[in-house]
């Protein structure tokens, strides 16, 4: 089974349709709200090397920003 992060912060437009475009596709994720998990935000940068939003971690794998082909890349190859 697919794990998907998806991190994100309250304002973050891109954040959105990342998430619109998951739950269109009928894609399980799970959210994380940096904003209000701040060690969340460390682990992120710590594995990214990069601050903004949205990030998605799929099967360890990451993908930053609004990037569906990459996602479903990511699914596919797992």
């Amino acid at each position: 089974m697919n794990q998907m992060k998806v991190y994100t912060t309250t304002s973050c437009p891109y954040c959105v349709m990342l998430k619109n475009y998951l739950s269109d596709q009928n894609i399980h994720f799970e959210e994380v709200n940096v904003e209000k998990k701040p060690e969340a935000m460390r682990y992120v940068v710590e594995s990214t090397g990069q601050m903004g939003v949205p990030q998605t971690e799929v099967n360890g794998k990451w993908v930053v920003g609004f990037d569906p082909n990459q996602i479903m890349d990511a699914l596919k190859s797992n």
